[in-house]
């Protein structure tokens, strides 16, 4: 995979349906607050569940941390609101609908269904912060369901990260 995302440039455009009936822009959100998209697998996987589940209950912390949060899939709108119900995520904001082409501009791994409840392509789990200038500060993608950041404390290093002006990693 080549990658289009390199941290401390620009990210790519992205503009989101999301369950609240509204259309979600990254580029609406720059200016005011860090974003954080956490692109997950879909309504088939219960390690999204638990997953979404711990940063739906950390939201009053990244907004400590000056951090809006989307989570977004491949999955179609019957799907994302069955993901949010069956998974009690009672605040987080949640999008639906995301293009393979989308997917694949994220450097996002794509991948086939292999058992029935499972969509028949989705993308793997990815987990981008971007600062208020619309540059990529953290990237975090994997190609399996089961490989993810540790983010019980990620509110709190980002709050650290501001506080000691802590630079992008990872761009040369």
């Amino acid at each position: 995979m080549t990658s289009n995302i390199v941290p401390g440039k620009k990210t790519p455009a992205l503009v989101l349906n999301t369950l609240d009936n509204d259309k979600w822009s990254l580029g609406s959100n720059l200016n005011k607050t860090k974003t954080m998209v956490v692109f997950y697998r879909g309504l088939h996987c219960p390690i999204c569940s638990e997953f979404l589940k711990l940063i739906d209950n950390q939201l009053s912390d990244y907004k400590k941390s000056n951090t809006e949060v989307i989570a977004v899939s491949m999955d179609n709108k019957e799907k994302a609101l069955k993901a949010k119900d069956e998974w009690s995520l009672h605040n987080l904001k949640i999008a639906y609908d995301l293009s393979e082409e989308k997917a694949r501009e994220w450097n996002l791994y794509i991948s086939s269904s292999i058992k029935e409840a499972e969509s028949d392509v989705f993308c793997e789990p990815g987990l981008f912060i971007i600062k208020e200038d619309g540059s990529l500060y953290l990237v975090n993608t994997s190609n399996m369901p089961f490989a993810r950041p540790d983010i019980s404390s990620l509110p709190a290093k980002l709050v650290f990260a501001d506080e000691k002006q802590y630079p992008v990693r990872g761009n040369k």
